[in-house]
Parts: structure tokens; sequence; C-alpha cells
């Protein structure tokens, strides 16, 4: 699960970062256009790349797994009626408004939060394992 959603992070940072005005177009289109910004977005990119591979390492958990759980919960919150109603029969105008491939971003916002709560158990992140050496 961890691997999977830090992958998930690198991934979207890497199309961010790789396909010009990308992250633009989805704040503009999803977010009210929050952080919008051309220059803004790259350093985001960035950033979640870099987070999403400490993730996938399991590096700095105490941390970067709250960062990842706080991009991935947050991501989800503005598109709550996609979550609610996937095949746009009441909270859209048009049942073609509505878009059923948000559904999983449900599931990833879940996985990010039991990441945190099951953080102990994670004996394969290399946090833990140099920890055991010392």
């Amino acid at each position: 699960m961890r691997i999977g959603t830090g992958l998930l992070l690198v991934w979207w940072g890497a199309v961010r970062l790789l396909k010009d005005g990308m992250g633009a177009n989805l704040a503009n289109k999803y977010y009210g256009g929050v952080a919008a910004d051309s220059t803004l977005q790259l350093a985001f990119a960035g950033f979640e790349v870099a987070l999403g591979l400490l993730v996938v390492l399991g590096l700095f958990r105490k941390y970067t797994l709250i960062a990842a759980a706080v991009i991935l919960v947050g991501g989800a919150l503005p598109i709550w009626r996609h979550l609610v109603d996937p095949l746009g029969m009441v909270l859209f105008a048009a049942p073609e408004d509505a878009n059923l491939l948000f559904l999983p971003s449900l599931t990833v916002a879940g996985a990010a939060l039991a990441l945190i709560g099951l953080r102990g158990q994670d004996t394969l992140a290399l946090d833990r394992v140099i920890g055991k050496k010392r």
C-alpha cells in the first residue's frame, strides 16, 4: 500500500513536470484556479515526486506519510460530488458532467490515512530497517 501510494505521487508529479500546463489546467478545472500559476505548479510537482519517492522507500514516514495524506485527501475533497454521485444522477446538471474515473480517489485517500495508522506495522520501510541496525 505504501509503495502504490508513493508511486501514484511520483506519477502525478512527473506528469505535471513533463506535460506543459497539466497542473494549471487541473487547478483551473477542478480546484477553482487555486495555485494555477505555472511556476507554483512546477514547484509542487517536484515536491510531489520527491515526496512520492520518500514514501516508496519508507523514509521519514512520521512526516512523509502525513504530507502524502494531506495531498491525497486534500485532492479528493474538492471533487466530492464525483465521489458521492459518480454517475451524475443527482448532483450534476447532466450525467456526462460527472466523472466516474474520480471514484478511486476515495480509495487512495483512505489508503493514505491507513498508512499513518499502520505505520508501526510496516517492517519493510527503510527508516525502520535502518533504525534496527543502530
